[in-house]
């Protein structure tokens, strides 16, 4: 057996313990927790390698409905300028023209439209508005459970994930490789891992 053998390029998910259950309707208004909550991207560089960066500042609100979940919604709202992706330099080209126009555009916003749900999962369907540009997305997210934390907040957890083109959003500054292909790809994978507290 060659020891070239291709492995997958799929990132393997850690396996974390069973969700718990502290309430058994999660029907209420909630608050994004934004220190227990990842907002996440990541996207091919030289056609080679993934970058990964996150946004840091944001806030959000939840209304769920668990027996009728199209009474659900949602609004979030990210500061751009929180972008971090490790590197200084890349993060200050992602705010700039370029990219996100940080001085024009600050904040990127999500509004849900509807909201589906088929047991554990659900799907979010909402107007994402990046700079000017406003588009329908759906994002699945998959409910992982509810838990009172030691401070006495009873927390509902979510993740979801969805791929985009951020040309849609006008996010269209590109570089040509010498071997062909560009700098950075058009598709993004962005990432959510909700931890939101259950309003009193």
């Amino acid at each position: 057996m060659s020891i070239f053998k291709r492995k997958s390029t799929e990132t393997v998910e850690p396996t974390f313990e069973a969700g718990t259950a502290a309430i058994s309707d999660i029907s209420g208004s909630y608050t994004v927790d934004a220190s227990h909550t990842y907002i996440g991207f990541q996207a091919r560089h030289a056609m080679v390698t993934t970058v990964r960066g996150a946004f840091k500042e944001f806030q959000g609100n939840a209304t769920i409905d668990a027996a009728t979940p199209a009474n659900s919604s949602v609004e979030l709202t990210i500061a751009v300028n929180s972008v971090d992706t490790g590197v200084a330099d890349r993060d200050g080209h992602l705010a700039s023209a370029d990219f996100f126009d940080v001085e024009q555009y600050p904040t990127i916003t999500f509004r849900s439209t509807s909201v589906e749900a088929d047991g554990d999962d659900w799907a979010i369907t909402g107007d994402l508005t990046i700079k000017d540009v406003t588009k329908p997305v759906t994002i699945p997210f998959e409910f992982t459970g509810t838990a009172q934390d030691p401070f006495g907040n009873v927390r509902a957890g979510f993740e979801g994930e969805i791929a985009v083109n951020r040309k849609d959003w006008n996010l269209t500054w590109n570089a040509a490789l010498e071997t062909g292909g560009v700098l950075v790809s058009e598709k993004v994978k962005l990432k959510f891992d909700v931890s939101a507290i259950k309003n009193a």
